[in-house]
């Protein structure tokens, strides 16, 4: 039998091991991505119009097809986390609704296009940023809630005991209290589907299109980079002179700029969370 000490140093030893090689891993795919890509980067591949070989058309529809989809995903998503952790009596009905989430989070996005493509751009008539956005609502509204849901029951009861102890209404303890405690674990949930929204390809040119032209309001249409690093990571090459290796060379550069995005990304939604928080907690005192 194996002395707990031992165990214990085992235990250690074993998870810093599988930390070290999840760290090592990514570390490893960021590096050889920049390292192979960083040669394609200059102002007209980053500012330049799309149809001259530049990526401003595609990264104006990466950005409006984030802000879109995460203006309809979070008061849906958080209200209804909140509904569902704080309201909601335990019947079948909320059963249901949590176990339909869930089976929604595991459908594949491929399906998401289709009905995206069947209902969205039916309605409004063509391709456009608005129906890809409403399609990566759909598809992303599960992951909001579950990661909502989950935050806002982290929070302790006796945080919520104490409010009303203190003659605070439920709606009072939820918005002072509950929330801002919570807000961490939601605005991870919020990054998590801005990340699923940015990776997204085969939905995104059934909703979206491909329009190589910059985009100006929601009705238009557009690219996103996911879509520009999977056609030039497919696309064979011309008779231009260009090579498979550039355009290879090419995809890591946009891969480049979407690592970059999404850093941005992450920090400007934990210090809108953050600031948020502490003027929640200021109110509350």
């Amino acid at each position: 039998m194996i002395k707990p000490q031992i165990a214990q140093k085992i235990s250690s030893v074993l998870l810093w091991t599988i930390t070290l090689l999840v760290v090592s891993s990514m570390l490893f795919i960021i590096v050889y991505t920049v390292l192979h890509g960083w040669r394609s980067l200059n102002m007209h591949f980053v500012f330049g119009s799309t149809i001259t070989g530049g990526l401003m058309a595609p990264i104006l529809g990466t950005l409006y097809l984030i802000l879109l989809t995460l203006l309809f995903i979070f008061p849906l998503g958080v209200g209804t986390a909140i509904y569902l952790s704080e309201y909601a009596p335990e019947n079948k009905f909320t059963k249901f609704t949590k176990f339909a989430l869930k089976s929604l989070a595991g459908i594949p996005s491929i399906i998401y296009g289709l009905f995206g493509v069947a209902f969205f751009v039916v309605f409004i008539g063509h391709t456009c940023i608005l129906a890809g956005a409403l399609t990566m609502a759909c598809l992303s509204l599960p992951y909001m809630v579950t990661s909502a849901e989950e935050a806002l029951i982290g929070v302790p009861k006796t945080w919520r005991e104490a409010s009303y102890a203190l003659g605070a209404t439920k709606w009072e303890t939820t918005w002072k209290i509950v929330i801002p405690a919570a807000l961490p674990g939601i605005m991870t949930g919020v990054i998590l589907c801005a990340g699923r929204v940015v990776a997204e390809t085969a939905p995104l040119l059934a909703t979206v299109g491909f329009s190589p032209f910059n985009p100006v309001s929601p009705l238009d249409g557009a690219r996103t980079l996911a879509l520009e690093l999977f056609y030039l990571a497919t696309e064979a090459p011309s008779t231009g002179g260009i090579t498979r290796q550039d355009l290879i060379t090419q995809a890591m550069g946009v891969a480049i700029i979407l690592f970059i995005i999404i850093i941005l990304m992450n920090m400007s939604v934990r210090w809108i969370g953050k600031k948020y928080s502490n003027e929640q907690y200021k109110i509350g005192r």
